[in-house]
Order: C-alpha cells, then structure tokens, then sequence
C-alpha cells in the first residue's frame, strides 16, 4: 500500500455525455479531498479487444497496462452504465483483464447509472464480479436511477445523489487496506491466545 492511497476510478460507459463518468469523477473528487492521489481511466481511451484467454500479449491490445494500473491501486471506484439489467461490456471486459492477483484485497467502491428504475441487478453483478476476484466491495453501493432527472450541464443535478457519491469516495479512502487490517487483527488474535 502506498503511503498516501491511490485511488483508480474506471467508467464503463463509452457516451460523450456519460452520467457514469460524471459520478465516478465525483467520486473521484472526494477522494482526492480525503488525501488520495486519484486516476480516472476512460475506457473510450483504451484499445481494449475482448478479452481471449488465448492471445498473445501482442493481440491484447493495452489490457495488460490496464491490469498493471488496477495492481497498483489500493482502491477502486468502478462505475457502469445499466445495460439489459447487468454491467455494461466495456467495463466487464476490463474487468476480465484483471486476474485476482490484480485485485485482490482492493477496497472498491461501485456504482451503477440506470436510465429507468432501480439498478439492483447490476449492482449485484458488478458486486459479484469484485468478489470473485478477491476484491473487497464497500457494503454500501451507489444506484443511480432516472439518469436523464440526475444529470444536468455535466454535472449531479440531485443533492442526495451527489451526497452518496462523495461518500463512497471517502469511503474508498477510509477503507483502504481493510483487508490486510482484518489479517493483521486475526494474527494479533492468535499471538496472544484470544
């Protein structure tokens, strides 16, 4: 871990006028006004084929950069767009880059942006998703819904969104290294016999 927390955001929405984009710089932002040192990877700004657990570094376009930069972090803030009710393919295709080594232990902050209702399936597979590699999720998400009444000008137009977005971001920083903590207090437990 770093000595000051290194906080990576990445957007799984491929829109000009992403609302996910604008929620994970939010998020970003208060991570930043919490001591971290932050990176927002934009994955329109990637060369990312699908993944293809059979080709070479060659044929992989910049995923293996991609992992890289996801090793470093002490936290993440993944954030998706709601499409058919699950995570959106480019971050799911970023994700599937990251090998656990990549990711585990991570504290990770997600959120997801849905242009109808409630966005609980796709908070519960991009949940599922950090899990299987390891990751540490923060238990409270963030589920965007009506994107087209919470954006306004680039920018959240409702307080209680923008309130639980800057939360997760202080929270990704509060929370970093959580799991070596957890490891370190079971070690200490069974040096002194509790």
């Amino acid at each position: 871990m770093h000595d000051t927390p290194h906080v990576i955001g990445i957007s799984g929405s491929l829109r000009d006028d992403s609302g996910t984009r604008i929620a994970v710089q939010r998020a970003l932002d208060a991570a930043v006004g919490d001591g971290a040192t932050i990176e927002h990877i934009d994955l329109r700004e990637w060369d990312l084929p699908l993944f293809d657990p059979d080709a070479g570094e060659a044929d992989s376009g910049e995923g293996p950069e991609l992992a890289a930069r996801v090793r470093e972090a002490d936290a993440l803030v993944l954030g998706t767009p709601v499409y058919h009710g699950t995570i959106a393919s480019p971050l799911k295709t970023a994700l599937d880059y990251c090998s656990i080594d990549d990711v585990e232990g991570t504290t990770v902050g997600i959120l997801a942006v849905a242009g109808g209702g409630f966005p609980t399936p796709t908070l519960q597979h991009l949940r599922a998703s950090v899990l299987e590699l390891k990751g540490w999720p923060l238990p409270q998400a963030v589920a965007i819904p009506e994107s087209w009444a919470a954006f306004e000008d680039g920018h959240i137009a409702d307080e209680d969104i923008a309130a639980r977005v800057e939360e997760l971001g202080s929270n990704v920083v509060a929370y970093t290294g959580v799991a070596d903590r957890r490891e370190e207090t079971e070690q200490s437990e069974l040096a002194t016999g509790d």
